[in-house]
């Protein structure tokens, strides 16, 4: 044993499981109860240690050399096991693997191109309202709003054709399923691995993308020898896993938001330019994307708890996005709140980098909403859709009043 080992402090266990339904449903009960109980907490049904103060969560997060993405984001373990798929060489590859593909989607994705798009997808998500208001003042915001307006922008911005886009949130679902443990969710999605994860991977095909998108970009830095021709197919596929579901699931939150905060709304819509604000805080306070695992490369020690080399570590993004200790009134949804900072979009290396086009897609939506909503109130009880990994919605019943 160890002199660290002999040191090592003790933590306190739970046999508490953060994807049994009600958890996935309703996790601030439980994310309360991690963070009180310890920085570091053993979950023994799973025999891994979780982190669920914004402390140690961020300290993981950008500790790539400790806490490596390589042997999986999830429960599975790929130094002993196959992993269902590819792994991401953006989210499940670490450098020198990561190097490559992350610099050439952060050039495709800089701030020329994003003006680029900006004039169109306000358009767009003008044009979305104005059809949604024609139809009737009663509505599902998630489905009209939130999973429309990026189901639309997004893809036509990678190149995808129109055919089959009803196939992208299923697939994100399945794959977000994945990261967790084998249970019901897991198989619930069992006969559909086969043609989703096809019909996914026919779309990164060179051939099927438009000349003018992003997934075009990828294959010319591929002609350009950025990437080789076998990666190029895996970031596009990167970009329609981790860009739709996440960026839906955000925008239902900021709806969600703001029709159970009515004074929020009304400054927004006195101060449109607070929009991207909006979204990061809803991120923050709702934080789509619940958790993620990490893999020890070496004996690792957190807060005296010595974490053994090649056991998994479980980071709860949303506990840690409403840690007291960092955020004050953390529980609230508030738009006079700083929220940088928030590990929604993840942290360091790994940072989410397509985050500044969720922002865009925050910034065009709610823009044409709060020009044309005077307010946003629940008209029935919000349905939630549980996923191993995302704070997903099924519903989001919504009356508004348009503005005079």
């Amino acid at each position: 044993m160890t002199e660290a080992l002999e040191r090592a402090v003790v933590p306190p266990a739970s046999d508490a499981d953060p994807f049994a339904h009600d958890a996935l449903l309703d996790p601030e009960p439980l994310h309360r109860a991690l963070r009180e109980a310890g920085p570091v907490v053993y979950l023994s049904r799973y025999d891994v240690h979780a982190l669920a103060r914004y402390e140690q969560v961020h300290a993981a997060l950008v500790d790539w050399q400790h806490f490596e993405s390589g042997s999986g984001v999830g429960l599975a373990n790929f130094r002993h096991e196959t992993p269902w798929r590819p792994p991401s060489l953006l989210l499940e590859a670490d450098p020198p693997r990561h190097d490559a593909p992350r610099r050439v989607l952060r050039e495709i994705l800089a701030p020329p191109a994003l003006r680029r798009l900006r004039e169109t997808w306000h358009s767009v998500a003008e044009e979305l309202v104005d059809q949604v208001l024609s139809a009737g003042t009663e509505f599902d915001g998630f489905a009209a709003l939130a999973e429309a307006f990026p189901l639309r922008a997004f893809p036509d911005a990678v190149g995808l054709g129109p055919d089959g886009r009803e196939n992208l949130l299923p697939y994100g679902n399945m794959a977000f399923n994945a990261f967790g443990p084998r249970n019901d969710l897991v198989a619930a999605d069992a006969h559909r691995v086969a043609g989703l994860s096809a019909w996914v991977n026919a779309q990164c095909a060179r051939e099927k993308l438009g000349e003018d998108g992003f997934g075009a970009r990828i294959w010319e830095a591929a002609d350009r020898g950025e990437l080789t021709y076998e990666q190029a197919p895996l970031v596009v596929r990167s970009l329609l896993t981790a860009g739709v579901d996440t960026t839906v699931h955000g925008l239902a939150a900021c709806l969600y938001a703001f029709a159970t905060h009515p004074e929020e709304w009304q400054r927004l819509r006195q101060r449109p330019e607070l929009a991207r604000a909006a979204f990061d805080e809803a991120v923050r306070w709702q934080s789509p994307v619940q958790t993620f695992f990490r893999t020890a490369t070496t004996d690792i020690t957190v807060a005296g708890t010595v974490i053994p080399a090649d056991t998994k570590i479980l980071m709860f993004l949303g506990a840690a996005n409403r840690d007291p200790a960092r955020w004050t009134d953390p529980d609230r949804f508030d738009l006079t709140r700083d929220p940088s900072g928030h590990v929604g979009f993840g942290m360091g290396i790994h940072q989410c980098i397509g985050q500044h086009v969720a922002r865009l897609e925050a910034e065009a939506l709610l823009t044409a909403l709060a020009r044309r909503v005077e307010r946003i109130e629940l008209v029935g009880t919000p349905q939630r859709h549980p996923n191993n990994t995302l704070r997903s919605w099924a519903s989001l019943p919504v009356r508004v009043q348009p503005a005079a």
